[in-house]
């Protein structure tokens, strides 16, 4: 076959993405380890326990990444390590983190530090946690120990993952471990406190280190009517969207909270993010009125599904949010995406699909530079447990055995080459071969005469 290649920039950053929770285990003074000694909480009785052991063991990981090639990698921090009590820092722990972050920078690979991913103390919960004025306060001083311990050694931060998934799954859905004061007024009091912990971490951060970029991880999904949908579809799926991709977003552009979260202005907000911060995964349909809450999962029979029905495979998706996103006219990261697949039977194509689209942008000139795979090895997914696995590597939890799929080899190789060939897509996904590069398959051998 004729052989073609899709090449990225020299100073791609080639990433993976995992979150303190999922990853280190026994995590003890945490909201979500509460949580999951509760009955009925998490998917067959699943916790935590030592997750991939990253506490005791990151350095493992770490060499992983090495080889596999990526130069960037995107994790959290527990806030319940690092203050266990109300004014209570340990330095132990910052100590910990250090020697991760020096170990990944020793290792040539760039660290994004996320401050603040689902996970609470459970100090925080009993005053209220996010529904509580005071948490703004203890964010930021939170946000200020972590930044004299570790500034020096972050080339970029995240300060808040998800706000609004966090807020629907925590508030209105009840999935995350859930305040006393939920439902919509929560919500709102929530998204408010969320925004300000936001913009005072920005600022925080720009203090000490101003020019390292600063910005939070946004869940950006694809919201439309099923094919066939009528008017009103349309028009809720468009308000799903803005509310739920973009309200968020404008209220960091301007400052001013929008409507949906009570109005009003918090002046340290506007302009407070440096880059974009894409987490992309699916797209939902929806329906008016709504009905299965406020999405519809009616996928077609064609559509490609990943395990538990977790999404539709729909790599143009990230394409159109990357377009979406360019009105903020900020560089672009695509902070997470990746889907569960146990078998591995699908990830190969996600994999190469999905850095097409990237490929596509940034040959428009879209300022896209770089990706974060979610995730380099099966981690603990939150009310899903271990029974969805995102992971490059599988992982036993039991024994901590890490085993390379083969979309693992994959993603070395597109990694080390800063490139996709139709020869990879060949060898990993057949099938994508004319879908990535038209041409390119070995025509069919004409019968003899």
């Amino acid at each position: 076959m004729a052989q073609a290649t899709m090449t990225f920039p020299a100073d791609f950053l080639w990433g993976t993405a995992t979150s303190a929770h999922q990853v280190e285990g026994q995590n003890t003074n945490s909201d979500w380890w509460a949580w999951e000694q509760q009955q009925g909480r998490i998917m067959e009785g699943h916790q935590s326990g030592l997750a991939c052991d990253w506490w005791a063991n990151a350095e493992a990981d770490l060499d992983l990444m090495v080889e596999m090639g990526t130069n960037a990698h995107r994790l959290s921090l527990s806030w319940d390590r690092i203050e266990p009590e109300p004014s209570v820092f340990d330095n132990a722990a910052l100590d910990r983190y250090r020697q991760i972050l020096q170990g990944m920078v020793d290792r040539g690979i760039e660290p994004m530090v996320t401050l603040h991913h689902f996970s609470n103390p459970l100090w925080l919960v009993e005053k209220g946690d996010f529904n509580s004025g005071v948490v703004t306060d203890y964010f930021q001083r939170y946000t200020n120990k972590v930044v004299s311990a570790l500034g020096d050694l972050v080339a970029k931060w995240i300060t808040i993952n998800e706000p609004m998934v966090y807020v629907f799954l925590r508030y209105l859905d009840n999935k995350f471990p859930s305040p006393s004061e939920n439902g919509y007024l929560g919500a709102r009091t929530a998204v408010r406190n969320l925004l300000r912990c936001h913009a005072v971490a920005y600022h925080t951060i720009k203090e000490s280190y101003p020019r390292a970029p600063v910005s939070v991880a946004k869940s950006m999904q694809i919201f439309e009517a099923p094919p066939g949908g009528s008017t009103l579809d349309r028009w809720w799926a468009g308000q799903i969207s803005r509310i739920f991709n973009h309200s968020w977003m404008q209220s960091m552009v301007t400052g001013k909270l929008q409507p949906l979260f009570g109005g009003g202005r918090i002046p340290q907000l506007a302009d407070s993010f440096d880059f974009i911060g894409i987490n992309y995964y699916t797209r939902h349909y929806v329906t008016f009125p709504p009905r299965n809450g406020f999405l519809t999962y009616d996928w077609g029979p064609e559509a490609q599904v990943s395990d538990g029905n977790y999404g539709e495979v729909y790599p143009y998706g990230l394409y159109r949010i990357i377009r979406q996103v360019l009105r903020y006219k900020k560089p672009i990261y695509v902070t997470e995406n990746g889907l569960p697949d146990r078998e591995d039977r699908l990830r190969p194509a996600f994999i190469m699909d999905h850095l097409r689209q990237i490929w596509h942008a940034i040959s428009f000139c879209y300022p896209v530079m770089g990706y974060y795979h979610w995730t380099l090895v099966d981690n603990f997914e939150w009310e899903r447990g271990w029974t969805q696995r995102f992971g490059l590597v599988a992982l036993d939890p039991q024994t901590q055995e890490r085993v390379w799929r083969p979309s693992a080899h994959l993603y070395r190789e597109i990694c080390r080459s800063f490139s996709i060939s139709s020869e990879m897509a060949e060898r990993y996904a057949p099938a994508m071969v004319d879908v990535m590069f038209p041409g390119t398959a070995p025509k069919a051998k004409p019968p003899d005469l």
